[in-house]
């Protein structure tokens, strides 16, 4: 068993501007999983860089509200939304509410450098 603390995991600056905590990276350390688990925040008026990973992702809101934009669409999201980006996609995610906007990302396979770029 591995029991872990989102405040006892390091914030970063991700490759997409978001701040970010990852929690669970089978690729740095020994799980027997295929996905990578992070919790991500953007700051409210602020927005992720544009980006495309060659995995899936997937984006469950924790708090705040905001827009994420997949391809040519976008929609609403706030609490309790989740949200399946399939692999190449364009994407990004907008806060456009007053407070934090909070969600968790799942990247499956397991988020590595080279699985993401700028577009």
């Amino acid at each position: 068993m591995l029991v872990r603390k989102l405040k006892e995991c390091q914030e970063f600056v991700a490759e997409d501007t978001a701040l970010l905590r990852e929690l669970l990276n089978p690729l740095k350390e020994k799980l027997e999983l295929g996905y990578s688990f992070a919790v991500a925040r953007v700051t409210s008026g602020n927005k992720t860089a544009v980006h495309a990973l060659t995995y899936s992702e997937v984006y469950y809101i924790i708090k705040g509200s905001g827009v994420m934009h997949v391809g040519d669409e976008a929609q609403t999201v706030e609490p309790d939304t989740i949200i399946y980006i399939p692999p190449h996609a364009k994407q990004f995610i907008e806060n456009t509410g007053k407070t934090e906007l909070e969600f968790i990302c799942i990247v499956d396979p397991a988020w590595r450098p080279e699985c993401e770029k700028e577009v």
